[in-house]
């Protein structure tokens, strides 16, 4: 029991109140304003593992990976983001401080750094696995966005490192530690931030840091406190909405009001609700720690616009850490035995499980390709085919890292991040 607890940890991977700071703004914010080379977000661009537009990828890994800059860092969990020319990265520091630094992307040449108090340790049980930064951060042209262990959130500009404003979320209203630390990766939108924090999820604006709205505050216990997935943006039933999943409950959540128009329970060990849900169409998977894995189609009537939360499918695959991808009519799937597995959407079937790939693992997939990096640093190119299990071509590229990894794909040698437990490593991904 206590080495299923422990991982609980890992969890990453995979709010009136007085904002700090004058500085005088050097952007606009401008969410929709992201070049081709961004990964600017938690899971990437649209926060489903899918980059944005790219090239087709090259057929192989070896051979074709060349090293552009490595830096060596402090722990962390969080997986790397880009924009404008930059990646910024996080670590814990001497368990004392968060940091976080901005490299160029092009040299690895460090532009700034800034760094806050920040650290706190976790249930002994989970003491193993760390007790370092793990949200992944999230940033726009001139804003980048962090959430620290100890649910404080700051706003830095992109460019200096300067601090805009920054909330300690328990010192400005009360709200209890998350007792394994803050996991949620915030998400910018439309000039404003949405995080679940151990107060609830909830709305800010970007500019300023002023709380808009707070909903979804959860239970006071450690199982149902806080929560470890983070929320994305899709259109269900001709609604824009935030899907969210707490640490007992999947739900659609109005972006304005954050009223919460839709709620499923969904069983999990311990309150491990722990990936992203994904959006297919008018449906939404997800796959819980000792649950099962289930597919809801969610309908709204249109006389009475009450909305209607039907589970089309469920069976015993268990999900855990890993959020998954969807390629065409098929969800592809990192499992809590370690394999990997490909379900239809229509109806949930298995078409194959991988014998065991590792204990987590992140994914990106352009077309019908999946990169994934597994925990033991091996970087897989995978072709998405329901027929069988395919692994064009693997790569060691870090001794050990849980974050999740960053791909650009603007022209035909792709940028791919690496970000081990102790390090952060640049390759190009050059075609033969």
């Amino acid at each position: 029991m206590r080495l299923r607890a422990s991982r609980l940890l890992l969890a990453v991977f995979c709010f009136s109140f007085a904002p700090t700071g004058t500085l005088t703004p050097a952007h606009s914010a401008e969410p929709d304003r992201l070049d081709s080379d961004s990964w600017n977000q938690w899971r990437g661009p649209n926060r489903d593992g899918t980059l944005a537009q790219s090239a087709p990828w090259p057929d192989r890994l070896s051979g074709n990976l060349e090293k552009a800059w490595s830096v060596p860092l402090g722990p962390s969990y969080s997986g790397p983001v880009m924009v404008d020319g930059m990646v910024f990265t996080t670590e814990t520091v001497n368990k004392q401080f968060e940091r976080v630094t901005a490299y160029d992307i092009a040299t690895g040449e460090m532009r700034w750094e800034r760094q806050w108090e920040g650290s706190m340790s976790v249930p002994f049980f989970a003491a193993a696995n760390g007790d370092w930064i793990r949200a992944t951060p999230a940033c726009v042209p001139g804003y980048l966005v962090v959430l620290g262990m100890r649910d404080v959130l700051v706003c830095l500009d992109t460019e200096t490192g300067e601090e805009r404003w920054k909330i300690d979320f328990p010192a400005q209203t009360g709200s209890s530690l998350q007792p394994f630390g803050a996991a949620c990766s915030p998400l910018i939108h439309n000039g404003a931030i949405y995080v679940q924090v151990g107060a609830g999820l909830t709305k800010l604006s970007l500019e300023s840091g002023e709380v808009l709205w707070t909903v979804l505050s959860g239970g006071d216990d450690m199982m149902s406190r806080g929560a470890f997935s983070s929320p994305s943006i899709a259109t269900l039933a001709g609604q824009e909405q935030l899907l969210v999943q707490t640490r007992e409950e999947l739900c659609g959540v109005s972006l304005d009001t954050g009223d919460v128009f839709w709620r499923e329970k969904i069983e999990a060990f311990r309150g491990m609700n722990i990936l992203t849900p994904l959006a297919i169409g008018d449906s939404v998977f997800t796959a819980a720690h000792s649950g099962k894995s289930q597919l809801f189609d969610i309908q709204r009537d249109d006389s009475t616009k009450a909305w209607m939360v039907n589970e089309r499918w469920n069976q015993k695959t268990q999900g855990y850490m890993s959020s998954p991808v969807v390629v065409e009519d098929h969800v592809y799937l990192h499992l809590k035995n370690e394999r990997f597995t490909c379900l239809s959407v229509a109806d949930g079937s298995i078409q194959w499980t991988s014998p065991p790939v590792g204990k987590y693992w992140s994914m990106v997939r352009n077309g019908n390709r999946i990169l994934s990096l597994s925990a033991d640093g091996k970087l897989r190119l995978i072709d998405a085919n329901p027929g069988e299990f395919t692994v064009l071509d693997t790569q060691e590229v870090a001794d050990d890292s849980w974050a999740h990894l960053a791909v650009s794909g603007a022209d035909d040698q792709p940028l791919i991040l690496i970000r081990a437990l102790k390090s952060l490593t640049s390759y190009r991904w050059k075609n033969p």
